[in-house]
């Protein structure tokens, strides 16, 4: 059976703008019912039990997914979930502006890796997950000019995008993007797309 998007619906587990966006791009119908997961004990936990960033991404997306299904039954629900790897560190979404220049000090001139993972779950448990690396390298850039990136961005795009809003400023701030750009954006829908494809 051939996917359609009159045939299936997601309920998407975030209140993420972006990943509602991709979702509509690729006409793949959708509802939003945010998990409200508290996402800094979970990371804090998994630290703990010195879990790696890929590891914490997948989790947390399953945990959102299958927090969601649990109230929605034979729906499928996608929970999703984008970190930062620096080297072994967790780097998460920042919190004030202050905090985005210190994310911005620690990566730059750096690699990183940026991770993001999508889990489908149904009656409260995944039935399917994948997590997908993009690897980016900023430029060494002097502080007065991330001061000056920062300013550029709205609230709303530094709290959605990873500190870097990689449709637009952002993009300056690399020397090289490896990796697919929906992944870069929190979701790697080509593969959900090949999911359902699939989905009987």
């Amino acid at each position: 059976m051939k996917y359609t998007n009159q045939m299936i619906k997601l309920i998407l587990a975030s209140k993420s703008k972006v990943r509602k966006e991709i979702l509509d791009k690729n006409n793949i119908l959708n509802e939003v019912e945010p998990s409200n997961v508290d996402e800094e004990i979970v990371k804090k936990s998994l630290i703990k039990e010195k879990a790696s960033p890929k590891i914490i991404s997948k989790n947390l997306a399953e945990l959102k997914a299958n927090r969601v299904s649990k109230k929605r039954g034979e729906n499928l629900v996608l929970g999703a979930d984008s970190v930062i790897d620096l080297d072994g560190e967790l780097i998460s979404k920042p919190k004030d502006r202050k905090e985005a220049l210190e994310i911005l000090r620690k990566l730059n001139g750096r690699k990183h890796n940026l991770i993001s993972s999508v889990c489908i779950s149904i009656n409260g448990s995944m039935i399917w997950n994948y997590t997908d690396v993009a690897i980016l390298t900023m430029k060494k850039i002097i502080e007065k000019d991330l001061k000056k990136y920062l300013s550029k961005i709205s609230d709303e795009a530094l709290y959605a995008y990873n500190v870097y809003q990689i449709e637009g400023e952002g993009k300056n701030l690399f020397s090289n993007i490896q990796g697919d750009h929906d992944t870069i954006m929190g979701l790697p829908v080509q593969k959900i797309k090949e999911y359902l494809n699939n989905y009987k």
